[in-house]
């Protein structure tokens, strides 16, 4: 009996894999969901990315419906969704940057040089647009990683209790725009 199930057990192990990649190839990446829906913004205190001595709390940003955009200077698709975000904040959508530093490790990388980034953030932001309202730091990504982000740009709309209601992963454009984000920004108006 033992050798028999030796011998079959292989098989099993791989029909388990296969099931499970069979699964992944039907999988959206871009419906990956954060554990947080439902659930209040992390509690967090950090820096504005642009004014020295300045400090965002979670509490600040109740009272108004928002986007918390992720989003950086080394991300093209970034740079492509600040035209229309723009536009969004034209219409009254306030939207607040959350700028994710890449890979920056003070072990290895040395002192942060926040005037050059500083300097890029203007430079990107006159080019392409400029959609916040004002930029959270999180040179740590200790936020990031309580809302579950795993690059940029993502994208979390806020309800004015602070409960995060949508999780887009990729870049907001009008047909994202239309198909997730406006049917909610309808229910809150």
């Amino acid at each position: 009996m033992n050798r028999k199930l030796l011998a079959i057990a292989p098989l099993l192990v791989f029909a388990f894999i296969c099931v499970f990649l069979f699964q992944g190839l039907f999988a959206n990446p871009r419906e990956i969901q954060t554990g947080r829906l439902g659930q209040s913004m992390p509690e967090f205190s950090l820096p504005d990315l642009m004014q020295d001595n300045k400090l965002w709390s979670n509490e600040q940003l109740k009272g108004e419906v928002y986007l918390l955009n992720v989003w950086g200077t080394w991300c093209p698709t970034c740079l492509a969704e600040l035209g229309y975000l723009t536009k969004l904040r034209e219409q009254g959508v306030k939207i607040i940057g959350l700028y994710y530093v890449q890979g920056y490790d003070a072990d290895f990388d040395g002192p942060f040089d926040m005037q050059a980034l500083r300097s890029d953030v203007t430079n990107m932001l006159t080019r392409a647009g400029d959609p916040y309202q004002f930029n959270i730091l999180d040179l740590h990504r200790t936020l990031s990683l309580d809302l579950g982000v795993s690059g940029a740009p993502e994208t979390f709309l806020v309800d004015k209790s602070g409960t995060i209601l949508l999780h887009h992963t990729g870049d907001i454009n009008p047909r994202v725009w239309r198909a997730k984000f406006a049917p909610i920004m309808q229910e809150l108006k």
